[in-house]
């Protein structure tokens, strides 16, 4: 043990002095938990002590991890090839994948770009959007819509259709792209919306279609943006919206992709179809980095017959096929099971774990959807601080501003959950 925790400091030490973190200030001003092993829904630490995963590794390992099927994707691959480039060659990884997410997802998505992650899916959706309208005549129609509250990740293109005031990126303002934003729908998930919700982006697309290329947003679930859940009317009438103005919709589905919601994907929900679909996150049960970029077989064709004869981008390490071997690997695990039961048993455990928390007074709202579960704050809490506490609960939860949040691996058992909740409602309690 002593070997154990002196190597711990010495991971703790190094990293402080070398590393820098996600949303995190060099050297980091909280606690950095070294880990050494990772298997079922169970992180161990390298002082020997071990955590139960609520964030399911920020929402991709629904399988958990070191899990058999998946390891045999990967050593299977391994002996035939982990990366060859995508320009002008092709492999049976990335053509199994591209029918596989073909036939899971709706009408008329037949078309699939590979990229490196969700931020970059997104970056190619927007370009694909832009490129379309431009090789169809339609060279002013470059703005893009965006819902206010919404998240889309960290590069550039996805930072401009983040909220642009109470997000993350807000100090880069100035030097990201300009575009339209309309406010969240109110009505909550589960209730029809009416159509007062709809008449600021109705009147925006009546103003501004002919500058619009098109409207983005996560369908039913806004995650990092304030995990709020809202009517999944609203996206029926949006994409009716979308149709009357000859304006494009793009679905961000990379956190709510693969069962997270209690569907397959969130915009069953609605039963609608978007023009463009993002996936990433759990697209390789959280394994290694790998997004998709779904389009229309008329987007596709008509950017490849408009000026230049291609879509202007190409990662290096596009259809990756060791990413792509357990991407495959990873749906087919999920679709042979019954996973929406057990998203529908999570759904159970995580209201009933959370129920507690209604009572407090620093809390304002106790949600559920899915495995998703939420406890927000009526201000927010000190992330080093409530870090810590979670860790002496033997719980890995990660909360960001007023959200005190877990959506664990789709395999966590009820007692699991139920420590998970619990600590949940212990340390706001303690706030």
């Amino acid at each position: 043990m002593k070997h154990a925790e002196s190597e711990s400091r010495r991971l703790q030490r190094l990293d402080r002095e070398l590393v820098w973190h996600p949303y995190a200030a060099s050297p980091p001003r909280g606690e950095i938990f070294p880990v050494t092993g990772a298997s079922g829904v169970r992180l161990t630490l390298a002082d020997g002590r071990e955590l139960i995963d609520g964030m399911a590794s920020w929402w991709c390992a629904i399988h958990g991890y070191n899990h058999p099927v998946l390891n045999r994707a990967v050593q299977r691959q391994l002996q035939d090839m982990a990366h060859v480039m995508f320009g002008g060659l092709t492999h049976p990884p990335a053509v199994k994948l591209a029918e596989l997410l073909v036939r899971l997802t709706p009408e008329p998505l037949e078309r699939v770009f590979f990229s490196d992650s969700g931020s970059v899916a997104v970056e190619v959706a927007l370009k694909m959007a832009v490129q379309y309208q431009f090789a169809r005549g339609m060279p002013r129609k470059q703005k893009m819509v965006a819902l206010r509250g919404g998240y889309h990740g960290d590069t550039f293109g996805a930072m401009s259709v983040c909220d642009p005031v109470t997000g993350m990126h807000h100090l880069f303002g100035e030097v990201l792209a300009r575009q339209h934003f309309v406010a969240a729908p109110e009505t909550p998930f589960g209730q029809p919306c009416p159509e007062a919700e709809m008449r600021e982006i109705s009147d925006l697309l009546a103003e501004h279609h002919d500058e619009i290329a098109a409207v983005i947003l996560e369908p039913v679930v806004q995650g990092a943006g304030g995990m709020h859940f809202y009517s999944a009317d609203y996206l029926r009438k949006l994409r009716a919206l979308c149709d009357a103005f000859d304006v494009l919709l793009i679905f961000d589905e990379i956190a709510t992709g693969f069962g997270r919601t209690g569907k397959l994907f969130a915009l069953e929900h609605a039963q609608v179809a978007p023009d463009i679909l993002c996936l990433g996150k759990s697209l390789t049960g959280g394994y290694m980095t790998l997004a998709a970029t779904l389009c229309s077989e008329e987007i596709a064709t008509t950017i490849s017959q408009g000026e230049g004869g291609a879509f202007m981008h190409g990662p290096t390490f596009m259809g990756n096929p060791l990413a792509c071997a357990t991407a495959i690997a990873s749906i087919e695990l999920l679709i042979s099971q019954p996973w929406q039961r057990e998203v529908q048993r999570i759904e159970r455990a995580l209201q009933e774990g959370l129920a507690p928390a209604r009572s407090l007074a620093q809390v304002t709202d106790v949600r559920c959807l899915g495995a998703i579960g939420v406890i927000e704050l009526k201000q927010a809490a000190d992330l080093a601080t409530v870090q810590a506490k979670f860790v002496e609960h033997g719980v890995w939860v990660r909360p960001f501003g007023r959200l005190v949040y877990c959506m664990p691996p789709f395999i966590m058992n009820d007692a699991d959950i139920a420590r998970v909740t619990a600590a949940m409602v212990a340390v706001v309690s303690e706030l």
